[in-house]
């Protein structure tokens, strides 16, 4: 019979060998995500069918800067196929979440609460506001403040979980004065039926939006919303799964190559990004926005 020392050594090192074993089958498990894409030889992108960053064309090809740039770096990353999934914005963090999809590439804010909850690539793209209203504007909205400050009743649209949303917020604007959406179509759809008086987006989006609405035009004027004295600007980026490090660094590195050697300012400039856009987007790292405070 084992004397009790025999016994604790004994129970030690079989201990010390199961905490071996579970971080052995953990640790490939967290790092060969990419490896496992490659080895099926395809993967998973989501899209907020959001023009231009990533939407549907009339004959079901995916388009948009972000489908275009992150197809030739899955082709850089040695994985054959793309497995494109269409969901409403607010679907994108929680899909990422529970492994819907193994990356976005909506062009999705890099903002410090989000980031918390997935990962982003360094920034593929920057932005600034606008906003969407009838043709010529009659009720002369020029500025989200307006929404706020004004005595009349007009009304806001937004599409849920995009930042116009926390934005409006801070800005003081009343509940009842915003209406939510789900998607873009509901947003034209407010505007032309009277129930809102102007939609909130990125500029990008309310440009793309006016060249297919003919009744609705961007506002020209449209002064920029100022927060805590800074006029505000975001970044946009590739979105994944927390777990998805080695994903996400690879294609950080194909982003490079492609930013430094590749086509990508010309396909910024083909969907419509300025030259203020294109600069912006070296401004900040990733780092540097997921600690950032507004």
């Amino acid at each position: 019979m084992a004397t009790l020392p025999q016994r604790l050594a004994t129970s030690i090192v079989s201990l010390t060998l199961c905490l071996l074993c579970s971080l052995l089958l953990l640790g490939p498990a967290h790092a060969e995500r990419l490896a496992a894409l490659r080895e099926q030889g395809s993967i998973r992108i989501a899209i907020a069918d959001e023009r231009p960053y990533g939407y549907l064309g009339q004959d079901g090809r995916v388009l948009g800067v972000g489908p275009e740039i992150i197809r030739r770096i899955v082709a850089r990353l040695g994985i054959d196929e793309i497995d494109w999934v269409v969901t409403e914005f607010a679907n994108l963090m929680p899909g990422l979440e529970v492994g819907r999809f193994d990356m976005a590439a909506a062009e999705m804010a890099i903002l410090p609460e989000r980031c918390s909850r997935v990962l982003f690539s360094e920034p593929n793209t920057s932005y600034g506001e606008g906003l969407l209203v009838l043709a010529s504007n009659p009720n002369r909205i020029l500025r989200y403040e307006d929404f706020a400050e004004r005595p009349d009743t007009i009304r806001v649209t937004v599409q849920a979980g995009t930042v116009q949303e926390e934005i409006l917020n801070t800005l003081g604007v009343p509940g009842e004065r915003i209406l939510i959406v789900q998607r873009l179509d509901e947003a034209v759809d407010a505007l032309l039926k009277g129930r809102a008086d102007a939609f909130a987006a990125t500029g990008m989006t309310v440009a793309a939006l006016e060249t297919r609405h003919p009744e609705l035009e961007a506002e020209f004027n449209f002064s920029d919303p100022v927060v805590n004295g800074e006029e505000i600007r975001y970044w946009g980026g590739f979105a994944f799964p927390k777990d998805a490090d080695d994903l996400r660094d690879a294609v950080n590195k194909a982003l490079e190559e492609e930013k430094h050697h590749g086509d990508w300012e010309q396909t910024l400039s083909r969907y419509g990004f300025l030259a203020k856009d294109i600069i912006y987007s070296y401004r900040f790292d990733t780092t540097t926005l997921c600690q950032a405070q507004r």
